[in-house]
């Protein structure tokens, strides 16, 4: 599933209805999501916002009305929920929504465990609905280059290492799963793979905590993945992959990362017209519970030390 795929599917197409949505939590990323919805693209035409549901009385956000949970859930016009509140309540307002009949878009990570997202899977293919988690990272200009780079080379071994400032755990998760995106990045790169080891150092007084994760490839080729977070931290990435044929040190400057959350709604509205087969839903399924399978292994790991 590429966003080329996810714009040319729907570029031309006149929609025959449109899908009411409600948007879930106004932060940075739902403020997004709101702002894609109300402007003209090829997406959008397919889809209408009725309103957005916060816990915070706001009244309106750009001319769109906040509406109650209660009545989103109950309401006929509403058809498809974009979860972007904190990572900790994801799980309950997908339950919610599906039970609802209602098809949901919702930002990473899913759930912070793997048990619960492979039964809220199981809840969205019952209903007959749409579950999508956005992976937008899999959008990025680096990304593309990545893929390329990588691609029909024989990995030796590999680092990735993100740095930024502090998360608070209760609201956004333990770092394997607030992390995931360079969780999946690795995945997509180099194939399931399997937990060697994990660590996790804090201080908490300091706000620190790095998080030191050795992953192996099927060939057992070995990958490190390191999360390290404190005040004053750029958020920045460094990542170094040695293959038999050469070296790829750090990413080149491939270009603006442009509405890759566009992106990601492109290929949830290909979704609800059935425009993907089934073969690459599944596939997409897998690569989504693998991470989290990992994700959550890297937590038991981490905290059977504390």
């Amino acid at each position: 599933m590429n966003a080329e795929v996810g714009q040319d599917g729907l570029r031309g197409l006149e929609p025959e209805r449109k899908f009411g949505v409600v948007v879930v939590g106004v932060g940075r990323a739902g403020s997004v999501r709101i702002r894609d919805l109300r402007n003209p693209h090829p997406s959008s035409a397919f889809l209408n916002l009725i309103g957005f549901v916060s816990r915070r009385e706001l009244g309106s956000v750009e001319g769109v009305p906040q509406i109650s949970l209660e009545d989103a859930l109950s309401s006929q016009e509403v058809e498809v929920a974009y979860i972007c509140s904190e990572n900790s309540s994801h799980e309950d307002y997908i339950r919610q929504f599906l039970n609802a009949g209602k098809h949901v878009l919702v930002e990473y990570p899913m759930t912070l465990s793997w048990a619960a997202a492979r039964d809220l899977w199981d809840l969205a293919e019952q209903k007959g609905r749409v579950l999508h988690e956005e992976h937008v990272e899999l959008l990025m200009e680096e990304f593309a280059f990545l893929k390329k780079e990588v691609v029909g080379k024989d990995l030796l071994k590999g680092s990735l290492l993100f740095t930024a400032g502090p998360l608070e755990e209760e609201r956004f998760g333990f770092p394997a799963f607030s992390g995931i995106s360079r969780l999946t990045w690795l995945v997509s790169l180099f194939g399931e793979l399997s937990l060697v080891s994990a660590t996790l150092e804090q201080r908490k007084e300091d706000q620190y905590m790095k998080m030191t994760v050795c992953l192996e490839t099927e060939n057992k080729r070995p990958l490190t993945w390191i999360e390290e977070k404190a005040p004053g931290l750029k958020r920045n990435r460094h990542l170094s992959f040695h293959f038999k044929s050469g070296s790829l040190e750090n990413m080149p400057n491939v270009g603006v990362n442009k509405n890759i959350f566009l992106k990601d709604q492109n290929i949830f509205v290909q979704k609800l017209l059935g425009q993907f087969s089934e073969k690459e839903l599944a596939a997409e399924k897998k690569r989504i519970l693998h991470c989290l399978w990992l994700a959550e292994e890297i937590q038991k790991h981490c905290c059977s030390k504390e």
